[in-house]
């Protein structure tokens, strides 16, 4: 298994910055954020521009390109945008959000109709879309992650696990990844104190702070040989947050997950 950081996390530092200190912190790879209105390390309004130079300091310091955050899709083609962009810097995966709302029947029926076409527009690029379960979205829980399983068919199309969200959807993200793991090519990893909506404070999203059974998340992964992209994504850092203090999230996360996963024989 490949680990890395959301470059989120980063948000107030320019994406070289983001980089340096990722890799300081001994990780593989990178997911680049692209979420508009958020934090914008691919600005997919100039990629073209950009791309060069983000690989350069990708594989200036050592890392790879693991994916990218896109987020909630409100433009269609700023999406398709994403994709093209992926496909030629060189990102596998590009995440996206469901959309719509937890509980309204139109809103899922609509989030997997968007995902079957998304899907077809991510393979003839040669990417990977992923869509995961999240909190308050139509998407929302194992049971509307195995519908949109079931009906869309995309061998482009997967499943971005992120026990976070299950785990304030009330159930335990070790027991519900065995049912979604034929289609899981992404993992967003946090943890969280409760299960409240939101994440809570940036210090406790650090793997192993918070109340999530991380260690049998990581024994579910490796039990069902998952090899994809392990991700950490820390949503809420501020313009007050040092460098430091992100990076001392990036790398007590980097140091409880590659502990669990040595001692499960995954890296």
């Amino acid at each position: 298994m490949k680990l890395g950081v959301n470059s989120v996390l980063f948000k107030e530092y320019s994406f070289a910055e983001a980089a340096r200190h990722i890799a300081l912190s001994g990780y593989d790879g990178v997911e680049i954020s692209a979420i508009q209105g958020m934090c914008e390390h691919l600005d997919l309004s100039r990629w073209k521009e950009q791309a060069a130079q983000l690989r350069s300091i990708v594989q200036g310091e050592g890392l790879s390109f693991l994916s990218m955050e896109f987020g909630s899709v409100k433009d269609e083609e700023r999406l398709f945008t994403a994709l093209e962009a992926a496909a030629e810097i060189g990102i596998p995966i590009v995440n996206i959000g469901p959309g719509g709302k937890t509980g309204v029947e139109e809103d899922v029926q609509r989030s997997i109709e968007q995902l079957q076409r998304f899907s077809e527009r991510a393979a003839s690029c040669g990417v990977t879309l992923c869509v995961k379960a999240h909190i308050g979205q139509a998407i929302h829980d194992t049971p509307t992650t195995l519908r949109a399983m079931a009906e869309v068919a995309s061998p482009a199309f997967g499943i971005d696990m992120d026990p976070s969200h299950i785990f304030r959807a009330n159930e335990n993200p070790e027991d519900a990844l065995p049912a979604v793991i034929s289609r899981v090519k992404h993992v967003h990893i946090r943890d969280c104190k409760g299960r409240e909506q939101g994440p809570g404070p940036i210090e406790l999203q650090a793997c192993g702070r918070g109340d999530i059974d991380l260690f049998a998340y990581c024994k579910a992964m490796t039990d069902h040989k998952y090899d994809g992209p392990v991700v950490l994504e820390v949503i809420g850092a501020k313009p007050e947050h040092s460098l430091a203090q992100l990076s001392i999230i990036a790398a007590e996360t980097y140091g409880y997950l590659n502990a669990c996963l040595k001692q499960l024989g995954a890296r």
